[in-house]
């Protein structure tokens, strides 16, 4: 009887050991030559060691070079004939799967963006029905033999006009313990080598890699960055995964993690243009546009937040902001002097209107690349800072990678080479070339250190708290250029990586003060950069807000949870625009903001409300004024009413930013993530979840004074402007006149409420728990210092608050939030109707 054992490990191949001798030269295996498997030789050592164990009973032996028995390590690798497949594990519910024709590329570490390491505890491997399996007790991974492709008379034929390959073909699932396939690769490829252009001589061949996966018709994927073409489930649609300032709808950004319905997560890493075709005819296509290999993570998950736990385990957690972050930012495009900055501020503190963050947005400056402020309009910087901060205000300011030619850094960063460039070393120029000048190329480490180095002495030291990173795409589309890392082509989307690190780690060895960053490109791993990313320059019109909330829905789905857009759109306002459906705001009194575009300010009171439910709220655009008091009488209630609702919720959004940064998934949740066994939420793009509370619907269409929302099925839902209770399950049409945005609060939620302030800077008590009655409840109220990353070392307060719904009972564990008993604090929540 021929026994084998099939045993493949890092960097290893297989040994063929004859049954005649320890001397005798293997000549051939006809098991492993059937499924694919090369020849290589063990050590001496080792064919002595499994000869003395096997001897007696096994005829040939295959074993890796190096491995010894009962050891399992992180990588398990098989060569079957021209490909090398690489398995490596990183969890028990998380695995790593690599294939190429070079076995040097297959067991290459990750690209970039990943800090992880393997993990290979609790995973084993076994051989069955000739094909490998890698097993935890979370996930079965199974290589199965190769089989090599059936060819047809017909396919004969074709054969004599066209390429047919005659390699086999990998065939790898991914499974639970209880057999449910979660990822079925069906075949992967790797095209001829792409001619070399002239123009490009650095370039080296370049080889379009992809893979196809199995897509049953029940599959619904999510997530892959940000895409403003309006919808959310990404099935039956072309994902382009690339940064394109030019996308239909608004800017797109690749970050290459998708969410399956079936409950797991997959990461693709590979950086170039890639495009994903997922669902169409049941297979889900990926294709980068350069690689050696194709390489992904799955990352299986009970729950979508343990799919967010594992994607924050191999690209890195994402830390808290400072605090001023959750209230609200002031901006437009742009405050143009030192005076109309402090203006501003002080309109808020005379109104006693809450605000926490005002914009220094660009063209401050004598040149692009000079790194200074013009004196004439900013005579003082320092000053400015300091009385900002007695006002209650944090500042922010726009700093581009641009150096312009004559700018005072730009013949350092020349000779240095520290310029995104050409083939032939020169600087590649942006749509500006004269004006703005080239990218600093931040994947030199160089290069970083210095950015940050000219930004702490020229912004941060005198008194700017937060760095706004605009054009992290960048601008320049680095397609035919070279980045220090390598080509642009291979390396396209990775820029907003680097150069949101080069902010965030020179800011972290230097200071323990937090970092805040606004950015308008995002990368795998570029969360853990302290970064708040928006979704670039959108027009200002009812169609760009619709797109807005699945845009937003995918992007922090992404494993990205900061996430914002400019409230009211950035573009020019048209000079004239008149509504089909009357105005339900008068624009009469607010002619100097908004022109002629008569249904301006109500677009703005819906975006306005629907900023509030965002991650970040933050207001901007190109208008002559963008305060809440610019956009007439009407309008102006209905803004500060929504603004004092946020400040009023900081206690509730401060706790979901420290959840996100222990857990890495998002507080503004698709459907998806909560309700997985309601069949109906699957394509609802225009409601979500806004922590485990709030289900947000905004109003998107102009004239609308209602809309329909669907409650989610296992729940019980309050409306919270009438405390109507509602079944989930079904489809309501919800009262939406101009002044209320439709919200619902799920049964047996725990609302701690903040006491009324005008900044962070203020103290703010829990005035309330507000307690929805009809589920059990829990909520863990966080707190810290709001400034610092002391958190990183326990210096914070964690509040367990609970309901008990059948005793009616409510108590809280942990740092006490008031002086007053707990039970002084508690509004129970009594529904007018019960249905």
């Amino acid at each position: 009887m021929l026994t084998i054992l099939h045993t493949v490990r890092h960097r290893a191949g297989l040994a063929y050991l004859p049954a005649g001798g320890l001397d005798s030269e293997a000549t051939s295996c006809k098991v492993c030559e059937g499924v694919g498997l090369k020849k290589v030789y063990m050590s001496s050592l080792l064919r002595r060691r499994f000869v003395a164990s096997f001897f007696a009973t096994v005829s040939l032996v295959c074993v890796p070079a190096f491995a010894q028995q009962g050891q399992v390590l992180s990588q398990f690798v098989v060569e079957r004939g021209v490909d090398t497949v690489a398995l490596e594990a990183y969890a028990p519910n998380i695995i790593r799967v690599t294939i190429s024709r070079s076995k040097d590329k297959a067991i290459a570490a990750p690209g970039y963006g990943f800090i992880a390491t393997p993990l290979s505890a609790g995973w084993t491997h076994e051989i069955k029905n000739g094909g490998d399996v890698y097993r935890s007790d979370r996930l079965l991974v199974d290589v199965a033999a190769p089989q090599p492709p059936h060819f047809t008379e017909n396919d004969l034929e074709l054969g004599k006009f066209f390429d047919l390959s005659n390699d086999p073909r990998e065939h790898i699932t991914v499974a639970t313990p209880q057999g449910k396939v979660l990822v079925d690769l069906l075949g992967w490829s790797l095209s001829e080598p792409a001619n070399l252009d002239e123009k490009h001589p650095k370039e080296e061949p370049f080889s379009p890699v992809g893979a196809t996966f199995g897509a049953p018709p029940d599959e619904h994927f999510y997530g892959l960055g940000q895409n403003q073409e309006g919808f959310l489930d990404h099935r039956d649609h072309l994902v382009n995964c690339w940064h394109d300032y030019g996308a239909p709808g608004g800017e797109s950004v690749c970050v290459p993690f998708m969410v399956s319905s079936r409950g797991y997560g997959l990461v693709w890493d590979n950086p170039s243009k890639t495009t994903i075709q997922a669902g169409f005819n049941e297979r889900t296509n990926w294709e980068s546009r350069v690689g050696d290999r194709i390489s992904f993570f799955v990352i299986a998950g009970d729950s979508t937040d343990e799919i967010y736990s594992g994607y924050r385990a191999l690209t890195g957690p994402t830390p808290m902001l400072p605090k001023a972050a959750y209230g609200f930012t002031q901006s437009k495009q742009r405050y143009d002097s030192q005076d109309e900055i402090l203006s501003v501020a002080r309109g808020y503190r005379d109104r006693h209107l809450p605000a926490d963050t005002i914009v220094v947005d660009f063209l401050y400056y004598t040149q692009m690349g000079q790194m200074d402020m013009d004196p004439v309009k900013w005579p003082d910087p320092e000053a400015m800072n300091r009385e900002l901060h007695a006002m209650g205000f944090k500042s922010m300011i726009s700093i581009w990678p641009h150096f312009a030619v004559g700018s005072r850094y730009h013949d350092m960063i020349l000779k240095n080479g520290w310029f995104v460039n050409d083939a032939d070393g020169t600087p590649t120029n942006g749509r500006h070339v004269d004006r703005v000048g080239p990218n600093l190329d931040t994947t030199d480490p160089d290069a970083a250190r210095w950015f940050w180095q000219v930004i702490r002495d020229n912004f941060v030291k005198k008194g700017f708290d937060a760095i706004w990173l605009d054009e992290t795409e960048p601008d320049a589309p680095p397609d035919n250029s070279y980045f220090y890392v390598g080509p642009g082509q291979r390396y396209y989307n990775v820029y907003p990586l680097f150069h949101t690190a080069s902010v965030y780690e020179g800011s972290r060895k230097e200071s323990n003060a937090r970092v805040l960053i606004l950015a308008r490109a995002a990368y795998l791993g570029a969360q853990r950069n302290a970064a708040v990313f928006w979704s670039s320059d959108i027009s200002s019109t009812w169609d760009a807000l619709k797109r807005q909330v699945p845009a937003g829905l995918d992007f922090t789905a992404s494993g990205m949870p900061y996430w914002c857009n400019d409230v009211g759109g950035f573009q020019n306002l048209p000079a004239e625009h008149h509504p089909i459906y009357r105005p339900l705001i008068d624009p009469a009194d607010a002619r100097d903001t908004i022109g002629g575009y008569d249904d301006y300010p109500e677009l703005y009171v819906r975006w306005y409300q629907y900023g509030v439910f965002q991650p970040i709220f933050r207001t901007h655009g190109t208008r002559p004024f963008n305060e809440i008091w610019s956009y007439g009488k009407q309008a102006e209630p209905i803004l500060e009413k929504y603004l004092k609702l946020r400040y009023q919720l900081l206690p509730y959004i401060y706790s979901l930013g420290y959840q996100s940064y222990k857990t890495g998934a998002p507080y503004m949740r698709a459907l998806f993530m909560d309700f997985p066994n309601d069949p109906k939420i699957a394509t609802i793009g225009d409601e979500y979840m806004f922590g485990p509370a709030f289900l947000v619907a905004p109003v998107t269409d102009q004239g609308a004074t209602s809309r329909s929302v669907y409650l989610p099925a296992g729940a019980k839902w309050y409306n919270f402007w009438t405390n109507e209770r509602f079944d989930g399950g079904q489809t309501i049409d919800v009262s939406a006149p101009i002044d209320i945005i439709p919200l619902f609060v799920r049964a047996g939620s725990i609302l701690p409420l903040g006491s009324a302030i005008e900044s962070t800077e203020q103290k703010q008590d829990i005035v309330k728990f507000r307690v929805y009655p009809g589920a059990d409840g829990a909520f863990s109220l966080y707190n810290d210092d709001g400034k610092t990353y002391g958190y990183e070392r326990g210096e914070s307060q964690m509040t367990r608050l609970t309901w008990n719904d059948a005793a009616g009972k409510f108590s809280q564990d942990g740092a006490q939030v008031s002086t007053s008993p707990s039970g002084d604090l508690v509004e129970m929540v009594k529904s007018k109707t019960s249905k």
